[in-house]
């Protein structure tokens, strides 16, 4: 089939430029974005203006339309999968906000998975064993893990300063949760805790946190032995094949319980779209925040020990992806001594996006700085996240300017929090 160079054959106003290449569809794996996901965009532009990249940019081929216009060009044969289809895809932070507006639920997250993968043939060797190393061997063996997560801290002076900031300082947690927390009181069922690679390594607090605020809240909480990493990180970014081996391993741990509960958005999001990638890998997962709203809290909310001003910060994984909004803001406004404030456009990405704080710097540098002005406005000391990405990214913009602020899971508020 004969292939041209995208810009040929487009509507007005948007223009691509690149190196012609030959065109192989669905590359090696044989993913790429389905027809009828395709045909689903009306173009209507909507969801510009909710695009962060194309709000920073002006350009449409920044914006879903334009992606979806390159993704439909290389579908059809009238362009190829070059270099510049590759930044269009790469420069996507899969936030998922225009999903949330879109009148015709284009699913933009998934058709951006499948288009990842077209492009990863066009990565250098290098970029592409690096990828391979961290997506399909590290984060999916817990042992891995484990020895990365003890070596980070060795390993930050020879990090690029970008990455070094990123790098939670903490030390890195040893060994197991424990497999079974009984209830506090009367027992109202058993959830199971999805604990993560990222979460659980670097941010065990929040698992431990979790485990006893469920389980004074009258839940038998087990943590599955065979669970593994949620494989959101290699579906994003165009693995598709171990985003599948994972959901298949996780659908299996967690195939009896009637309740999984998941404490980090990103996480999360990805869980419950398991029936897209896995045929009969569907999972009653929710988020930690969103179940305990639901299901309803034991007794007085309870009190922090001193007034403290917090700013609730949306996870786009949680807002877009879940509709999570009211919950976890109704759990924080009944704790005493907690003023909750609200950040200005705080609907707006913080620019963490898994691993595009590494990948695409300075988009992901000037989203991260617009949302730490926006933090440090509010006089908040303390800033609830509920997802591990955006902590970091989070930590990273006020230190850059320079001002002490807690970054905390809202979780660790409740926990905080006794009557």
């Amino acid at each position: 089939m004969d292939t041209k160079p995208l810009g040929t054959d487009l509507p007005e106003g948007v223009r691509f430029i690149g190196p012609e290449v030959d065109w192989e569809p669905g590359w090696a794996t044989g993913d790429a974005p389905t027809t009828a996901d395709l045909n689903a965009c009306v173009a209507c532009g909507l969801c510009l203006p909710h695009c962060p990249t194309y709000r920073l940019t002006g350009e449409e081929s920044a914006s879903p339309r334009g992606r979806i216009t390159a993704m439909r060009a290389v579908h059809e044969g009238r362009a190829a999968t070059d270099e510049t289809f590759a930044e269009f895809m790469d420069l996507c932070l899969v936030c998922r906000a225009c999903e949330d507006v879109c009148p015709s639920h284009v699913p933009f997250g998934r058709m951006m998975e499948a288009a990842r993968t077209q492009i990863e043939p066009l990565r250098s060797r290098r970029a592409r064993f690096v990828r391979w190393l961290g997506l399909d061997v590290v984060l999916p063996s817990r042992r891995l893990t484990s020895v990365a997560a003890l070596l980070a801290p060795l390993a930050r002076p020879l990090l690029p300063s970008r990455v070094r900031a990123l790098v939670p300082r903490g030390r890195a947690a040893r060994g197991r949760l424990s497999e079974i927390t009984e209830p506090v009181g009367e027992a109202h069922g058993t959830v199971a805790l999805m604990t993560g690679c990222v979460q659980d390594r670097w941010f065990r607090q929040v698992s431990l946190a979790t485990i006893r605020v469920l389980a004074r809240n009258g839940w038998r909480v087990v943590v599955p032995r065979d669970q593994t990493c949620c494989g959101a990180l290699a579906a994003h970014n165009g693995h598709l094949g171990t985003a599948r081996k994972l959901a298949r391993t996780n659908a299996s741990a967690f195939a009896s319980v009637d309740h999984v509960v998941v404490n980090a958005a990103g996480c999360g999001a990805h869980m419950q779209a398991y029936g897209d990638l896995l045929e009969g890998a569907d999972l009653p997962v929710r988020d930690v925040m969103e179940f305990l709203h639901d299901e309803g809290v034991v007794g007085d909310a309870g009190s922090l020990p001193e007034v403290t001003r917090v700013a609730y910060h949306d996870a786009c994984h949680a807002l877009r992806a879940q509709g999570i909004h009211d919950q976890p803001r109704a759990l924080l406004g009944a704790i005493g001594n907690l003023e909750l404030v609200e950040i200005p456009n705080g609907d707006r990405c913080c620019g963490a996006a898994g691993i595009y704080n590494v990948t695409e710097p300075e988009m992901s540098g000037r989203l991260m700085r617009e949302k730490a002005e926006a933090v440090v406005s509010t006089g908040a000391a303390v800033v609830a996240s509920g997802n591990p990405g955006c902590t970091m990214q989070l930590l990273a913009g006020v230190s850059q300017r320079g001002v002490a602020i807690d970054v905390v899971h809202p979780i660790e508020l409740l926990d905080a929090a006794r009557a």
